[in-house]
């Protein structure tokens, strides 16, 4: 019996203690991670730029802490609806018994959180959990390893370890933290880890959800107004430096509007991100190769590269942002997530070919449709697959509270965000409470079934049809 197992028991052992804490306590238990945010969002802000060399503390409190509050306030605003047990139809045959659906919390939830955004994405899925009932254990990542183990101390320090816990550590601990036999797994990262945590799982047959990524398109309509669409973009895939699941990966266009698309491309490049300080830089020299070996893979086959800024500071920045044009179709970008400030531009001539394309891939954790022509849009949402879509902007479907964030296939399995993350942290359990006719033991539940079977039997199957 190793530590984890010890320290797994002793978790579960205070879980059974509280199998189904009052509103009041899991409302108590959320709002602690938000004052433990709120009183360190400085020290957070400095350890995530220490990680990431260079994070500007704005984009730590949109994209990390502003995240965080919304899950905290859209859960303490709704959880008591959510907790209230849902009252379902029953069959005419059952008289006036009633049935209903009763949440229930699982046990001790495992969520193992990626270091691209490190706060957000181990806080937000722990909010769900606790607010459904759970005790959390959580395994950080340790690429962002100053941010992780910063956070792990926070955590111990405003919660027993038997509400929530947290181990800091590499491959070896995340290996044994994957088999552990929890109530429910929850993985965010890359679909290659994504496969191995699922097969530990499955192990001991632990539910699972996974948050992986895949190939986000863009896609620029006829119809659409270029600048905005060209300006959003560029947001959205420079934001974290592109270490974000949800970033446009590449940008499907008609080959009329290429020219002027990459010119607004530049331009809302050079108005966002010209400030070195402003661009996030790659979470480690791991990282930084990646994005090197997939340019030079782009340009050995024939691609041509567009730098996306005019570079007045140069050598400020590890990596200069690039838009990739004429890619050959065997180029490893438009094969692998990029997950960094490479933007490949591929020509289409018609909605039909854009639908073909996105279908001839892995089915993507988002899809980004910018333009006005109703008709096409709606082709593209009907044809297509993808865990979520913005339309006419980039990301912020996943910014909304109320939708359920999830992939499909290849870009994950299961959802949260808001009721969704509380549902999946929960078992709905059926309940049926059977009466007979008008409250008497008359035509009561199975009765009128049971054997020896006789003319009544066959009356009651002719019924029932």
């Amino acid at each position: 019996m190793n530590r984890f197992t010890i320290q797994l028991d002793e978790i579960k052992a205070a879980y059974a203690a509280e199998p189904n804490p009052s509103l009041e306590v899991r409302l108590e238990r959320i709002g602690r991670i938000e004052k433990m945010l709120k009183a360190n969002e400085e020290k957070i802000c400095k350890v995530l730029a220490a990680d990431f060399g260079v994070r500007h503390p704005i984009e730590s409190r949109i994209a990390e802490f502003q995240m965080v509050y919304q899950a905290y306030n859209y859960t303490r605003k709704h959880l008591k609806d959510w907790m209230k047990p849902v009252q379902m139809e029953t069959p005419s045959f059952l008289g006036s018994s009633q049935a209903w659906l009763e949440n229930q919390s699982l046990g001790v939830v495992g969520i193992m959180s990626p270091w691209n955004y490190p706060v957000q994405l181990a806080l937000v899925p722990a909010i769900a959990a606790l607010s459904a009932g759970n005790r959390v254990w959580l395994k950080p990542s340790e690429r962002s390893s100053r941010t992780s183990g910063f956070l792990a101390s926070l955590i111990q320090e405003y919660f027993h370890p038997s509400e929530f816990c947290v181990s800091t550590g590499g491959t070896e601990v995340a290996e044994q933290f994957a088999a552990m036999p929890f109530a429910h797994l929850f993985f965010t990262g890359s679909e290659l880890i994504g496969k191995k945590v699922m097969r530990a799982a499955a192990e001991n047959l632990t539910p699972i959800t996974l948050e992986l990524g895949g190939k986000t398109p863009a896609i620029i309509d006829p119809s659409a107004k270029l600048k905005d669409a060209a300006g959003a973009i560029i947001y959205g895939k420079l934001l974290n430096g592109g270490q974000t699941c949800i970033a446009p990966d590449y940008v499907l266009i008609e080959p009329a509007n290429l020219e002027t698309f990459i010119g607004e491309l530049q331009a809302a490049a050079q108005s966002q991100f010209s400030n070195p300080e402003e661009l996030t830089g790659p979470i480690d020299d791991e990282q930084l190769q990646n994005w090197q070996h997939l340019v030079a893979d782009a340009l050995d086959r024939g691609a041509k590269a567009i730098s996306l800024l005019n570079n007045p500071a140069a050598g400020a920045r590890r990596f200069e942002p690039v838009a990739l044009i004429n890619v050959p179709p065997e180029a490893r970008v438009l094969h692998e997530e990029i997950f960094g400030p490479i933007l490949p531009i591929v020509t289409v001539n018609t909605v039909s070919t854009t639908i073909d394309y996105i279908n001839s891939k892995a089915n993507p954790l988002a899809l980004y449709w910018f333009g006005k022509d109703k008709k096409n849009m709606q082709r593209v949402l009907e044809e297509t697959r993808s865990g979520g879509v913005t339309i006419n902007d980039v990301l912020l479907h996943a910014a909304v509270e109320s939708l359920p964030f999830g992939g499909i296939g290849a870009s994950g399995m299961g959802s949260y965000h808001g009721k969704a993350g509380f549902d999946t942290f929960s078992h709905q359990k059926p309940i049926l409470e059977v009466r007979g006719l008008l409250g008497t033991n008359l035509l009561k539940g199975t009765k009128p079934a049971r054997p020896p079977y006789s003319k009544s039997t066959e009356r009651l199957i002719k019924r029932l049809k």
